[in-house]
């Protein structure tokens, strides 16, 4: 009869296994592995460790030999398997994500899994797996602007600058204006929800009329002055910028970023700011709101309070928008800015050669 090579273990090593074997945590191969090697350490043949174990031979003596060249460290990894053989060639693969990034069906902007299987001849859950597997999407597509202002550099540095490196005793207040908000009803009550079902809202609505809400958000403390004046002229611009004036201390200076809207360099406004030295106003560059950081409070109140909400008139908007802002200056959370100007510059550089060689093409 073969005998099995002998397995001596270390302190160590016997201390390691019988915590794997014993462990309430420890994954079930392992405490297994672990048991084969114990018993085997104390002299156990494969035949009897695989009737002890209800487990074949063969696995022990796998797993024997396996320690044996190994140690411990060949336990804890199963060793590479070959797996099944592709059914689709890489050359097809790799034309299959040439078409689909490279060219388009004769009848549509885009392919769809059936149309780019029967073009190459394969299935569309073929393609589907392909496609996830490169990580291409081509029913989506989505929407970018490029600033052309000549001095997009400068500002990117001046308001980027704001956020990472504020100046002392100043107060940094992204500003900006959320016009034609509607109070919208719907014309027919809706289902709540319940277990097993969405809820349900009508897709046409009644108009009541449309407010405006100026809001600042304080970069550093995230806390938000609001105003729902009925129009957003530059006369209700400035009456804003006195209720700023009027809730921030007297002794900080104000850093303000706002965007290239008309109203905020009417000569009225201009006027006004040079007799208030300590405003500083601070344009974004155009086409590029998203620099305004306003504009994601902007778009969590119309996600949790607008986009479902129902409102039978102005007032009641008007209401609702102050408690969202109260409730919201109760636990104000400000949003963090982390990309750096360089790097920003250096991606919409990279797109702004993309669309010159586009257009070239």
């Amino acid at each position: 009869m073969r005998v099995a090579p002998k397995v001596e273990l270390t302190a160590e090593e016997r201390s390691t296994l019988s915590g794997w074997a014993n462990g309430r945590k420890t994954p079930v191969r392992m405490a297994e592995r672990a048991r084969i090697l114990l018993l085997a350490a104390a002299g156990t043949q494969d035949t009897e460790i695989s009737t002890r174990l209800s487990i074949t031979s063969k696995k022990v003596a796998r797993w024997r030999k396996r320690f044996l060249d190994k140690g411990l460290a060949g336990l804890e990894k199963d060793a590479p398997r070959p797996g099944r053989t592709p059914s689709i060639r890489r050359d097809a693969v790799a034309e299959i994500v040439r078409l689909t990034t490279q060219e388009k069906p004769p009848n549509a902007t885009h392919w769809s899994t059936r149309s780019m299987a029967a073009a190459v001849g394969v299935s569309d859950s073929s393609i589907l797996r392909i496609w996830h597997a490169h990580g291409l999407k081509p029913h989506r597509v989505e929407s970018f602007k490029l600033s052309n202002d000549p001095l997009f550099g400068e500002k990117l540095e001046a308001i980027v600058g704001l956020y990472l490196n504020p100046p002392e005793q100043a107060i940094v207040l992204c500003v900006d204006e959320k016009s034609q908000v509607q109070a919208l009803d719907r014309s027919q009550p809706g289902l709540p929800l319940k277990p097993g079902r969405a809820g349900t809202m009508t897709h046409d609505y009644k108009r009541h009329g449309t407010t405006t809400l100026f809001a600042a958000l304080n970069a550093a403390s995230g806390k938000v002055i609001s105003l729902c004046p009925q129009r957003h002229r530059h006369q209700e611009w400035m009456k804003f910028l006195r209720l700023i004036d009027d809730a921030t201390p007297e002794g900080k200076q104000l850093h303000l970023i706002v965007d290239n809207y008309a109203a905020h360099k009417h000569p009225k406004v201009e006027r006004w700011l040079k007799r208030h030295p300590r405003f500083h106003v601070h344009y974004t560059p155009t086409s590029s709101s998203w620099l305004n950081m306003v504009e994601r409070f902007f778009r969590d109140l119309t996600e949790n309070r607008l986009r479902r909400g129902i409102f039978r008139s102005v007032l009641e908007l008007i209401e609702a928008l102050d408690e969202y802002v109260d409730r919201h200056n109760e636990k104000p959370k400000p949003f963090i800015w982390t990309a750096k100007s360089n790097d920003i510059l250096a991606k919409v550089m990279r797109a702004k050669a993309v669309s010159l060689k586009g257009q070239s093409a």
